[in-house]
């Protein structure tokens, strides 16, 4: 059955998963509000939290033969497992760090030093993690660097406009899968497959990092040699990036001891407590996924947990963007204008950037926590946004970014205070 506009998860479900999160409808003093600023830092799991001060607690070296560190390295084996099921991989090297950033550097850098080839290609809309890296990299290397334009009708990257920089000395590929300022989501699969119809051997990294929280990531679909998520934009905790590499890619020259098997690229001990978000996080999902299905498959049943979030998440920004009754939508209140609107939902994650007027986006920001609603400015001033807005022909932007755990009586209060906002201060 298709759901063009979405499927909201029924309330004694949504009941079920909000009480599972932290601070769903007030901040850490008790102060009742709407946090839609999830694409800087979504809501945090409660089970994440518990987990992470329950293994942060123990002091015992994970390296060690002893009871408690093989405990540990069971608690990091099964989280590796679940990053692949996340991802649907197979084999490969799971790679952490203190953030997503620093594991794509690495990624870039490794292969950057070591492909044969005479020139990288990636867009414009790209993280400044993955765009610097490559800029950087491309620089030190000697190679040239191809970017990508986007098409400002889509709010993304057009495949062919992509596809058309890619030659037999391309050396690297590096894509993000969804804008975390449009929200709009790139196909994927089609470039995965165009790239490798030019080059075989290209070697392929994609940024999640936006996407992985809003919809299905399918490695055997799309085969890449690295992609990287920051769980606490995935209902984890911050200071943990993970990074999955190619068995390939893997053993390609990186920074390593000597006395480690090729493919590893851990560095230090291991930190437990991010293996043990990530399964937390696994395991919300495939909890969610068993509503829906009676498989025990723990793939399928995490498939079906992130297909309910995405329907649901279709839901909320449909109701966002064309309202519900007498609550008019963000395409309809007068003075609102929506940026980088698309017509087909399905190529969107949960993002929506709007401006009021001619109001100031900063400005328009405080008010509206002033009225109880967190959002963000996404200006051409920023080092995170100048480059994407520039290819927009933007200045900037209010950007609203709910996540599933929200209601459409979240969305209707939103569109309220919007609609208020606009007829008094625009």
């Amino acid at each position: 059955m298709s759901f063009p506009q979405g499927q909201f998860l029924p309330a004694d479900i949504m009941a079920e998963v909000r009480r599972r999160f932290h601070q769903v409808d007030h901040d850490h003093t008790g102060q009742r509000r709407l946090y839609f600023d999830n694409a800087g830092g979504a809501f945090r799991l409660k089970s994440v939290l518990e987990r992470m001060a329950e293994l942060d607690a123990i002091p015992d070296n994970i390296e060690r033969v002893h009871t408690v560190a093989r405990y540990l390295q069971e608690v990091q084996a099964a989280g590796e497992a679940d990053f692949r099921c996340l991802l649907n991989a197979q084999g490969g090297s799971v790679y952490t760090a203190q953030t997503a950033s620093a594991v794509m550097f690495d990624m870039v850098r490794t292969i950057a030093e070591n492909a044969p080839g005479s020139n990288m290609v990636t867009t414009t809309l790209e993280h400044p993690s993955s765009f610097d890296a490559m800029s950087l990299y491309a620089q030190r290397t000697g190679k040239a660097l191809r970017v990508a334009q986007s098409n400002p009708d889509t709010g993304g990257i057009d495949v062919e406009e992509l596809i058309g920089l890619i030659d037999q000395d391309t050396c690297l590929l590096n894509v993000i899968h969804a804008s975390n300022i449009s929200g709009a989501k790139l196909d994927l699969e089609a470039i995965v497959q165009k790239a490798r119809a030019i080059k075989p051997e290209l070697y392929i990294l994609v940024d999640a990092v936006q996407h992985a929280p809003h919809g299905l990531i399918d490695l055997q679909r799309t085969p890449v040699d690295g992609i990287n998520i920051a769980p606490y934009k995935f209902f984890g905790a911050r200071g943990s990036g993970m990074a999955w590499l190619s068995e390939r890619a893997a053993v390609l020259p990186h920074h390593k001891l000597n006395g480690k098997p090729a493919g590893a690229w851990g560095l230090g001990s291991g930190v437990p407590w991010q293996f043990a978000a990530l399964t937390e996080i696994v395991s919300y999902v495939c909890w969610l996924g068993g509503k829906f299905t009676d498989s025990r498959d723990r793939r399928a049943l995490f498939e079906s947990g992130m297909n309910q979030i995405e329907l649901h998440e279709r839901a909320l920004l449909s109701r966002l963007l064309n309202g519900e009754g007498a609550v008019k939508g963000l395409r309809e209140i007068p003075k609102v204008t929506v940026y980088l609107d698309h017509p087909d939902l399905s190529k969107r994650d949960l993002i929506i950037m709007i401006g009021i007027g001619d109001l100031d986006f900063s400005r328009v920001v405080l008010e509206y926590e002033r009225r109880g609603v967190i959002v963000y400015e996404r200006v051409a001033s920023s080092i995170y946004s100048k480059r994407m807005l520039d290819s927009f022909k933007l200045k900037g932007g209010v950007r609203v970014s709910p996540l599933h755990v929200h209601t459409p009586e979240d969305m209707d209060a939103f569109l309220r205070i919007t609609a208020e906002m606009a007829e008094t201060l625009a």
